[in-house]
């Protein structure tokens, strides 16, 4: 590992901002990787991994602690167990795109929905990233990572990480702390060798976002470059040129709610089922069963609902700012708060509070925000 003059956060993240930790270090390889998480736990100091940036909304005052900067890349293609099918092991530090990128031009299936999501490997399972259908739940295999309280480090199933929507044990959500402190080292995804040619697409999220009908056909290319031009069009991708792509992505997270809640809703606010558990585990306690087996509770799946719908059925439109605030809506989409240059993490919050407050008025739902929040509270 190597210490180096600390850097601005703001100079690290999409957000663009965020002050400078009292110590940084850069680790390039998963030796060093284990080596700076080991020495930092056994001193006590605080400490953040810093991946790509993009998943951060950081305070403009000095970080206490010191920053791991994770820097690590490479793919390692393994066989798989099953039959058709690859396993690719990433360092934590790979760009997620690039794995992507990668994944589509080895004709490997599972992962091409989610073009252009920035940051990168390690951070992807934390939140179990997604779009248009797929999700990392569906690929994923298992992770290597090192604990805090132990300093070990241990390969653990996907089943073991808790992966929800937009969450898993690793996840520090908003107000609270992780179930189990522990940062990946390296993930390994098992994918669908389907090759370059056009095949059916699954899922109707996604043949909706590439305009195909129930049996239209697509190769991974060409889902990768039309889900590209779609997150284009809405600010979604980094670029260094262009104001709506300085934010962490989507602020908040699309509203989970009951299916009696959803109804309550306007016919048109757009929404998706969740997938119920279709294989729920009945514990029965020894001592008091009786031979009888109860018939499982049926209940409506869960509705994900529109964050960005809610948003600007609130009144606030894209491009909404609070006069005379450097932080704004995107003009492209109402999901992303984005810094038009300049902007101090307070005005950011600021303008995020004033969003939760409109929609919770409005439709009395609360947005969740979907950044870890660092030095900075809404």
């Amino acid at each position: 590992m190597a210490e180096i003059t600390p850097i601005r956060l703001a100079e690290l993240t999409t957000l663009r901002t965020g002050g400078a930790p009292e110590r940084m270090v850069e680790a390039h390889t998963r030796d060093e990787l284990v080596e700076a998480l080991r020495f930092v736990w056994a001193t006590g100091d605080e400490w953040l991994v810093l991946g790509g940036g993009s998943n951060l909304f950081v305070g403009d005052d000095p970080v206490e602690g010191t920053v791991i900067r994770v820097l690590t890349r490479g793919i390692e293609r393994l066989p798989s167990p099953h039959e058709g099918r690859t396993r690719l092991r990433v360092q934590a530090g790979h760009g997620w795109d690039d794995l992507v990128a990668h994944a589509v031009s080895e004709g490997l299936a599972g992962l091409e929905a989610m073009s252009g999501i920035p940051g990168t490997v390690g951070a992807a399972p934390v939140q179990n990233i997604g779009a248009y259908g797929q999700e990392i739940v569906r690929t994923l295999v298992e992770v290597d990572l090192i604990d805090e309280s132990t300093g070990e480090v241990s390969t653990v199933p996907a089943a073991d990480l808790g992966l929800g929507f937009r969450t898993s044990v690793l996840k520090a959500h908003y107000g609270s702390v992780p179930e189990r402190s522990a940062v990946i080292l390296s993930a390994t995804f098992d994918l669908a060798e389907v090759g370059t040619d056009a095949r059916p697409v699954a899922g109707v999220q996604l043949r909706t976002a590439l305009g195909l009908a129930e049996e239209g056909t697509a190769t991974l290319a060409e889902i990768r470059e039309r889900i590209l031009e779609i997150r284009g069009s809405k600010g979604m991708v980094l670029d260094a040129d262009d104001p709506d792509t300085w934010s962490a992505g989507s602020f908040f997270q699309n509203a989970v709610v009951p299916a009696a809640i959803a109804r309550s809703l306007p016919p048109e606010c757009p929404r998706w089922p969740v997938e119920p558990d279709l294989d729920p585990v009945l514990v029965i306690p020894l001592a008091v069963f009786d031979g009888h087996v109860p018939t499982p509770e049926t209940r409506e799946p869960d509705v994900k609902v529109s964050a960005a719908w809610l948003i600007e059925q609130a009144g606030l439109r894209k491009g909404f700012r609070l006069t005379p605030s450097r932080a704004g809506l995107s003009t492209k989409h109402a999901l992303a708060l984005t810094n038009r240059g300049g902007a101090t993490a307070a005005e950011i919050a600021q303008l995020a509070r004033f969003i939760r407050a409109r929609v919770h008025a409005e439709f009395g739902l609360l947005l969740q925000p979907e950044p870890v929040l660092v030095n900075i509270e809404l």
